[in-house]
C-alpha cells in the first residue's frame, strides 16, 4: 500500500525513523486554509516545489472552481512546474456531476484524475466509466454517518482489480482501520502527518520492551 501525507503544511512533511516511506501528499482547499495559506495558483506552485525538494514521488492538488477553462490554465501552468521539479501530478476533483465539464477539460491535459468524496456505490460506478484514475471515499465520514465502509470499500478494491480507478482511502481515524484496508487490497490511503507520528509506536511495543529489559537484568542478577 501506497502511504501520502495529508497535508498542506510543508514544515509537517518532514518524519523521523520509525514511520513508513511516504509516496507523496495530497492536499485539498481545507487543508491549504488549515496551514493559513490562499487558495490560489501560486500556493498550489509553491507546494510544487516543495514536493520536489522533499524528493516526493508525487503530488495531487484539489482544483477550487468546477469552471473548466480555468482548469485548463491552472492545469497547464501545475504541469510545467511538476515536470521541472520531477513531480508527478495527480488532479484531484469532487465526485459530482456539477464537475463533469472540468473533470473533461483535465482529461484534455492527459492528467491523472482522483475524484474525492465518492460516498457510494453508484458514485464509484460513474467514476468507473469516467475512466478517472483514482477515487477517494473519506472513510472516517462514512462511518461517523453509520454507512457500511466496508462494503463500499470492498467494491472499490472490486472496482480496482478491474482495472480502475484505484482506491485512495482517506480520513482514516485508527491503526486498525488502516490494517482493515491493507487487508482488503486497497492501492493507497493518506493520512495526516500526525497520526503516522502517533502510530509508529505503540504501548504494547513499548511494554514488550519494558519487560525484556527487566528480564535481562534478572538474569544478570
Amino acid at each position: 500500500m501506497k502511504i501520502y501525507l495529508d497535508s498542506a503544511d510543508v514544515s509537517t512533511w518532514t518524519l523521523p525513523d520509525g514511520t513508513p516511506p511516504i509516496q507523496g501528499v495530497t492536499t485539498n482547499p481545507t487543508l491549504v486554509h488549515r496551514a493559513n495559506l490562499p487558495v490560489t495558483l501560486d500556493t498550489y506552485m509553491h507546494l510544487v516545489d516543495a514536493a520536489g525538494a522533499h524528493g516526493f514521488a508525487e503530488l495531487m492538488v484539489q482544483l477550487p472552481s468546477p469552471d473548466p477553462v480555468m482548469a485548463q490554465q491552472w492545469v497547464d501552468t501545475l504541469i510545467e512546474g511538476a515536470d521541472r521539479a520531477r513531480v508527478q501530478l495527480t488532479i484531484k476533483l469532487p465526485c459530482h456531476a456539477d464537475w463533469l465539464p472540468c473533470i473533461r477539460a483535465v482529461q484534455q491535459k492527459d492528467q491523472p484524475i482522483l475524484l474525492t468524496g465518492l460516498s457510494n456505490s453508484i458514485q464509484l460506478l460513474w467514476a468507473q466509466s469516467l475512466q478517472v484514475d483514482w477515487v477517494a471515499p473519506y472513510v472516517g465520514r462514512l462511518d461517523a454517518d453509520g454507512r457500511d465502509i466496508w462494503a463500499l470499500m470492498q467494491a472499490c478494491v472490486a472496482v480496482q482489480k478491474a482495472k480502475g480507478p484505484a482506491l485512495l482511502a482517506a480520513s482514516i481515524k485508527s491503526p486498525e482501520i488502516l490494517a482493515r484496508l491493507m487487508g482488503c487490497g486497497a492501492a493507497a490511503a493518506t493520512l495526516p502527518p500526525a497520526s503516522v507520528l502517533a502510530w509508529r509506536d505503540d504501548p504494547l511495543t513499548q511494554s514488550a520492551i519494558s519487560q525484556f529489559e527487566r528480564d535481562i537484568a534478572a538474569s544478570l542478577a
